[in-house]
């Protein structure tokens, strides 16, 4: 992204999709759960869209190079009543890139990760060719979290560590974040209190924790793990670390108690089984996965009990649906997927009704 003035000046301003699809003609057959699925966004990537508190807002992060949006930046719009529009305005300064936005619980803030202070332009991508076509995720070192009102003004770091923080998302209660931060030397789980900033680490076994979520009651948490065994994956995966890298091929759901007490692991589906989250009852896990595909795609939601038990599969994309986030009145659900893309690589938000 070249932060010219034109582009901020243009970036700045609101954002509408330009077309709607509000009928269930966006419903495979088998999603039983879904109902009056809307699609909210039209063109590039928008990922990890989560709902205010009062489940009148979503934050997200978009990008779309025929925009001019070359690298992930943060979006706020409000919820969109039926037959209108969803209009969302960039609430990040449209430098670096933007990651896992979330509100505060008092809806007048927002948290977000973001490399910024690293650089106004994106970080470069990993050259994947240089590790055999493999997919990687960087974790860039440059990522610190951050807080600000919720039109993206008044930033305040609330990280300062060396090394990738991101990840961050607030329990139930407003009081608690829970993040991912390499300061210990490995990809971890740390609490931190918002209002005292004390920190506290949570995790200690190697692999990358990340991607962690409280349950609605605030009793526990849950989160996707990689957990190398053999001498050839802890090689690869240290290596991969001190380059900046995980490889995110291999990971399962974990759950512990929301002090980090009493953690284990309750998927063992092999591939990666990722972007856990509670349902509104707090027993039940939704969560994504390829676990059925020998090629390792597509990626579909999955719901089970908490124990990882009764899996029952809740989206039939043949391409992605992820980052599945419920409304906090149970009544809606959040996610992203390649439906209605005609055929190419956009990753758009939708929004449905829940059937239980």
């Amino acid at each position: 992204m070249a932060p010219c003035a034109f582009f901020l000046a243009m970036m700045m301003g609101q954002h509408a999709a330009i077309a709607q699809s509000t009928s269930d003609s966006l419903r495979y057959n088998d999603e039983k759960h879904f109902s009056n699925v809307r699609q909210l966004t039209f063109g590039g990537d928008n990922a990890e869209a989560y709902w205010s508190y009062d489940d009148k807002k979503i934050i997200f992060q978009h990008k779309n190079p025929a925009e001019g949006i070359e690298c992930d930046h943060m979006f706020v719009g409000n919820v969109p009543a039926p037959g209108q529009p969803f209009t969302y305005n960039m609430v990040s300064n449209g430098l670096g890139r933007t990651t896992c936005g979330y509100f505060t619980k008092d809806g007048k803030h927002i948290i977000y990760a973001s490399t910024y202070l690293g650089g106004d332009s994106c970080p470069p991508v990993p050259d994947r060719n240089k590790y055999g076509n493999k997919y990687i995720w960087p974790v860039y070192e440059s990522y610190d979290i951050f807080m600000a009102d919720v039109d993206g003004k008044n930033i305040q770091r609330l990280t300062a560590t060396p090394g990738y923080d991101a990840e961050g998302t607030i329990s139930p209660d407003g009081k608690t974040m829970i993040f991912t931060s390499m300061r210990d030397g490995d990809l971890d789980l740390y609490l931190m209190d918002l209002k005292t900033k004390k920190v506290k680490r949570i995790t200690s076994d190697l692999g990358y924790d990340g991607g962690a979520w409280f349950s609605p009651d605030g009793k526990k948490i849950v989160w996707r793990a990689s957990r190398p065994k053999t001498a050839d994956e802890i090689k690869e995966y240290k290596d991969l670390l001190a380059e900046g890298m995980v490889m995110p091929t291999q990971m399962e759901v974990f759950i512990a108690n929301a002090d980090g007490s009493d953690a284990r692991q309750i998927t063992h589906l092999g591939k990666a089984n990722w972007a856990p989250n509670f349902t509104p009852d707090s027993k039940h896990i939704i969560f994504c996965s390829n676990h059925e595909y020998a090629r390792g795609f597509p990626f579909n939601m999955y719901l089970m009990n908490l124990d990882g038990t009764d899996i029952q599969k809740i989206s039939h994309d043949k391409g992605f649906d992820a980052f599945p986030m419920f409304s906090y009145d149970g009544k809606k659900i959040l996610f992203s997927s390649n439906r209605n893309n005609g055929g190419g690589h956009d990753t758009n938000m939708f929004m449905a009704d829940w059937v239980n």
